[in-house]
């Protein structure tokens, strides 16, 4: 897909719609009556829990890639984390990402970096994109997971029943905090492995695309911008390769190795 069919396809007016309304919630976060240090607490939280565990340890590392194994029961509950990040359910979420390693940096590709910045950030997703139909083709192993299939249906609902959890415990602030601002901060941190690091960083292997590793990048997605390792040695469970590069992903699956709840490990041997 050139620039110019990009402009062809049609936008998808039900993620453009639900796109703005949480952005125009997150900068609820600005006014003085909703701060307060417990609702940034909770946000900080399950930035971590959403983001951390749910995408870059769940649906990245673990179920996209397959780079260790857990027990089904610690599977099912990242999916559960992954599903709250509210990026689409985890067979799409999973789908896609197969896809963009398929097609890395080409026409193919559903955030094609060659297409600017601002495209392989969040553009690609305004737009009713034709390769989701090849989605159920990647998906084997997930599409016909009862689990997987109700998040898949219902990830807004679990989003919706989290906010309600939080009006209770801490009124509006929590909701603002822990759904709206929380959602968008993850959104844009996940979207930056996309831009970002196709775009600034380093690249210490040949990996065939523009991946780079990006410092500032791995800081905000719990080691996820260490991308140019990522793309080199996709089933690798470490992305942070040298001593340097830290990725407290990595760290999280050694300790779940050290439990006995992470096995068959995945690393390079360089």
């Amino acid at each position: 897909m050139t620039i110019a069919n990009s402009k062809q396809l049609s936008l998808d007016w039900k993620v453009i719609g639900f796109m703005a309304f949480l952005h125009v919630g997150a900068l609820f976060a600005l006014l003085p009556s909703n701060f307060n240090w417990a609702a940034i607490g909770i946000a900080t939280f399950l930035h971590w829990v959403t983001g951390g565990l749910g995408i870059t340890l769940g649906l990245h590392r673990l179920v996209t890639h397959r780079s260790f194994e857990t027990p089904k029961w610690l599977e099912y509950f990242l999916i559960f984390c992954g599903s709250l990040a509210c990026q689409g359910g985890p067979i799409e979420w999973v789908g896609m990402h197969r896809l963009h390693h398929l097609h890395s940096d080409t026409e193919s590709d559903p955030h094609d970096s060659n297409q600017g910045f601002w495209w392989s950030h969040m553009g690609w997703m305004l737009y009713q994109q034709p390769i989701k139909a090849e989605i159920p083709r990647y998906t084997k192993d997930i599409g016909n997971d009862p689990v997987y299939q109700f998040f898949q249906k219902n990830f807004i609902q679990v989003q919706v029943a989290l906010g309600v959890l939080l009006f209770l415990l801490g009124g509006w602030p929590f909701v603002v905090w822990g759904v709206f601002a929380r959602v968008v901060s993850v959104f844009h941190c996940t979207w930056f492995v996309n831009s970002a690091t196709h775009k600034f960083g380093y690249q210490t292997y040949e990996s065939g695309d523009h991946s780079k590793n990006c410092w500032w990048v791995a800081l905000v997605t719990y080691g996820e911008g260490w991308h140019n390792n990522h793309h080199a040695f996709q089933h690798s469970a470490r992305h942070g390769l040298k001593w340097w590069e830290i990725d407290l992903t990595w760290m999280t699956v050694r300790s779940l190795q050290t439990l006995g709840l992470a096995t068959k490990v995945k690393l390079v041997n360089l």
